[in-house]
C-alpha cells in the first residue's frame, strides 16, 4: 500500500470508529489532501511554534536520575535526522533500539517509550521523521504533521531511519551487534521497511504495522514479534500473508493478537484506544523478545 493511502485511510478509520466527527474528518482530510496534492516541497514554517497538548504525565519522567536524555542530530545520506535519545546514566557496550513513531511524529508519548527502554538498560533513539519538513515542532496541530509525512517519499524515511541506526551503533556506550527496532502504528510498518534494508537490525517489535512488500522479506535478518490488536481489521487483514512469507523465507517470527484491544493500543496518551492491561502485557513480551535475540 502507498504511503498516501494508509496515512488517508488512518484519518477515515479514526471517523469510522467515531473517535472524530464527520466535520473533523472532512477537515483533516481537506488539509491532508492539500498537503499531498503532489506539491513535494510541502514544508512546514520553523517559526511555528506547535500548539499540540503535552503529555499530561509519563510513566518515566525527563528528569529521572537513572537516565540521561538528548537531542543528538543524526547525519544521514542527504538530511540531517532530529531524534531523542535516552540511555541509562551509566554502562558501555549496551544493546540499542530505534523507537519509530505514529503518525503525528515524535510527540511525547515516543519519547516516554524511549526513557522507558532506557530505564530496562537500552539506549533508545527516537528519530523524527518529519525532519525533513522542519520536525515535529514546526507543525501547529497533528493533522499538520501527518499530512506532511505524506509527502516524503517512502526511501526517503528508510533512509532517515538507517541514519539513526548508524548514529546509535557508533554511540560509545552500545555494543553496535546489538541493535533492534520497535515502531507503532505507522511506526510499526517503517519498523518492517527498515528491517528490509538493514541487516544490522537483531530484533525488530512492531506493533499493528502494515507488512511490507512481501517480496522484500527474504532481505530480513532480524528475529521479528508482531504484536497486533484483536479489533484491529484494516491492519489485521495483512497478517496471514506476512506470516506465509516468513515462513516460506524460513524467518524468525511470531505474532500476538490482543482480544478486544483496538489499533494504537499501546498509547497511553490517546484515550479513545488506550487498553492498559494490553499494553502492559505487550509491553512486557516485547522487552523479552528485544532481551532474547539482541544478547
Amino acid at each position: 500500500m502507498e504511503l498516501k493511502d494508509y496515512l488517508r485511510d488512518e484519518i477515515l478509520e479514526e471517523a469510522d470508529l467515531g473517535y472524530i466527527s464527520q466535520e473533523e474528518r472532512d477537515r483533516r482530510l481537506r488539509v491532508f489532501d492539500d498537503a499531498t496534492s503532489g506539491n513535494l516541497a510541502y514544508q512546514a514554517d520553523p517559526a511555528v511554534l506547535s500548539t499540540q497538548s503535552p503529555k499530561a504525565s509519563a510513566q518515566v519522567d525527563a528528569a529521572d536520575s537513572q537516565i540521561v536524555t538528548t537531542r543528538p542530530v543524526a547525519k544521514g545520506k542527504d538530511a540531517d535526522v532530529l531524534t531523542y535519545m535516552a540511555k541509562p546514566k551509566e554502562g558501555k557496550g549496551l544493546p540499542g533500539v530505534v523507537v519509530i513513531h505514529e503518525n503525528k511524529g515524535l510527540v511525547p508519548y515516543v519519547e516516554d517509550v524511549a526513557r522507558r527502554l532506557a530505564r530496562e538498560g537500552f539506549v533508545a533513539v527516537a528519530p523524527d521523521l518529519l525532519s525533513r519538513r522542519g520536525g515535529t515542532g514546526a507543525f501547529s496541530e497533528p493533522a499538520e504533521a501527518t499530512s506532511a509525512l505524506g509527502t516524503i517519499g517512502r526511501d526517503e524515511l528508510v533512509e532517515d531511519l538507517i541514519a539513526a541506526v548508524s548514529m546509535l551503533a557508533a554511540d560509545d556506550s552500545v555494543q553496535p551487534e546489538r541493535i533492534g527496532v520497535i515502531g507503532f502504528c505507522f511506526g510499526g510498518g517503517m519498523a518492517w521497511r527498515l528491517i528490509t534494508k538493514d541487516s544490522r537490525i537483531k530484533a525488530a517489535v512492531p506493533f499493528y504495522g502494515p507488512n511490507p512488500p512481501l517480496e522484500d522479506v527474504p532481505n530480513i535478518q532480524a528475529s521479528v514479534l508482531g504484536i497486533y490488536g484483536g479489533l484491529d481489521d484494516r491492519i489485521n487483514a495483512g497478517i496471514d500473508e506476512i506470516v506465509d512469507a516468513m515462513n516460506k523465507s524460513g524467518k524468525v517470527f511470531e505474532k500476538i493478537v490482543y482480544p478486544g484491544a483496538q489499533h494504537a493500543f499501546h498509547n497511553d496518551d490517546n484515550p479513545d484506544r488506550y487498553h492498559p492491561e494490553a499494553a502492559v502485557q505487550a509491553w512486557e513480551r516485547a522487552l523479552e523478545w528485544l532481551r532474547r535475540w539482541m544478547g
